[in-house]
């Protein structure tokens, strides 16, 4: 199955989208100038196992890329994907301290 990943700034989220234009999972954020905090990730019960989760990660982390953003990421999920993709090691801020 395919998801089509688009920008919803008016909502301040991510949708990702099914074929049939289905909403499978959502990433919210809070964007200040050009750092971008991604605070949250959310995938429909109905569209779990299928890479949803990943497949917005990597869409959300290549915007940012694109746009020259810097990335704080608040949400565990992402800040776990990203612990396994040191690609964008380089536009990501990290705290000190890992936070539970």
């Amino acid at each position: 199955m395919q998801f089509t990943v688009t920008d919803a700034p008016e909502r301040e989220r991510f949708e990702a989208r099914d074929e049939a234009g289905v909403v499978a999972g959502i990433v919210t954020y809070q964007l200040t100038g050009g750092i971008i905090a991604y605070t949250h990730t959310e995938v429909d019960p109905a569209f779990e196992g299928r890479g949803v989760g990943s497949t917005l990660a990597r869409a959300v982390m290549d915007d940012a890329r694109a746009r020259g953003r810097t990335v704080v990421p608040i949400c565990p999920f992402l800040a776990e994907w990203l612990t396994k993709h040191p690609e964008y090691e380089d536009i990501v801020v990290r705290s000190t301290r890992k936070m539970k």
